[in-house]
């Protein structure tokens, strides 16, 4: 079926220093394909700029944007497109012009780590959010009250999130079938030899610690295991106690994962809880001390050891470290 419509739909990429190219290269394209396939310019686009000046993305390169988010208009579409950590250079100019977007009719999105400052621009309450995995600790941690999906994609009304570039793929192709039809997103799809397109209810691909794989691939019982342990980060449960709850020896949980993932359950464990720290020593404003005792330490010291020897770097120098990348110094929370 196609459902041509006489203008084109536009979208608007709003970038911020640091961006993921990849994200959107994963948008534009299979829009400029679509155009292609029916000659016709059904798709338009714009990068956005809080600026005019150029914006440098993840892998350095320098995009020049069409046009400011102050001048922006005749958008049906606006995503985020940034580093968790991006914020508006002018958060009340900036935060009111999306907020004025929004009420002109505007679709409302973001990409990866672009969730982050879409939601911080006040236009996401009673809005559910996709969380890319990777972000998940650190988004819950300064948005508690916002539900965060394991979702690839989620439109949740007139507001678009998607976890990572394939997911951002995924939903340019929602919008090119419910554009011009099925069968013109199936041929967009088999141009870039895109495998199978994802549902909109298609969890996360998650990877087994150290395995190689994903956790989707995983035994039943280890899975089981492993969602309790998420369960409990903060408040860690003796291997023991999980056994239990799956109605097993802790002696065979013990045989099962080391089968499954190479590793003992207790290393699993507490390897997920250092995983857990680290996105938030890399994306959130909470303290050192702070974050060791949001996944089940007494004290920040323990958790200065194990995960040194988990990452090869301690948080204090690893956070330090990143700002200096980002040119933020001075932006980060103190240390402990």
């Amino acid at each position: 079926m196609n459902i041509h419509r006489d203008t084109a739909a536009t979208l608007g990429f709003l970038l911020f220093p640091g961006f993921p190219m990849a994200c959107l290269t994963s948008a534009i394209e299979p829009l400029r394909a679509a155009n292609e396939i029916t000659g016709r310019k059904e798709f338009a686009w714009k990068l956005i700029g809080e600026a005019a000046s150029p914006i440098r993305s993840s892998a350095e390169v320098r995009f020049d944007p069409d046009v400011t988010l102050a001048d922006a208009v005749g958008l049906d579409y606006l995503f985020f497109l940034s580093a968790p950590t991006s914020q508006f250079q002018n958060p009340k100019r900036g935060n009111a012009q999306v907020r004025w977007l929004d009420r002109s009719g505007v679709v409302l999105g973001g990409f990866s780590g672009g969730i982050f400052p879409l939601v911080r621009s006040g236009v996401m309450e009673r809005h559910a959010v996709s969380v890319h995995w990777c972000y998940e600790a650190a988004f819950k941690t300064e948005f508690p009250d916002t539900i965060a999906s394991q979702a690839v994609i989620l439109r949740d009304r007139r507001r678009y999130t998607a976890s990572g570039a394939g997911a951002v793929f995924d939903l340019m192709l929602r919008l090119i079938e419910e554009r011009l039809g099925r069968d013109t997103m199936t041929e967009v799809a088999c141009w870039f030899q895109h495998p199978f397109v994802r549902t909109e209810d298609a969890a996360q691909k998650v990877p087994v610690q150290k395995q190689g794989g994903t956790d989707d691939l995983l035994p039943d019982t280890v899975r089981a295991a492993i969602q309790i342990f998420a369960e409990h980060i903060e408040d860690p449960l003796q291997i023991a106690d999980v056994a239990e709850a799956l109605a097993m020896s802790e002696r065979h949980l013990e045989r099962c994962f080391k089968q499954a993932t190479g590793q003992s359950p207790l290393k699993y464990y507490r390897l997920m809880r250092l995983r857990k720290a680290r996105q938030r020593v890399l994306y959130s404003t909470q303290s050192i001390r702070e974050i060791a005792q949001s996944v089940g330490y007494a004290s920040s010291t323990p958790m200065t050891k194990h995960y040194a020897e988990a990452f090869g770097v301690n948080p204090n120098d690893e956070r330090r470290r990143l700002v200096g990348l980002r040119g933020l110094a001075g932006a980060m929370p103190p240390n402990d």
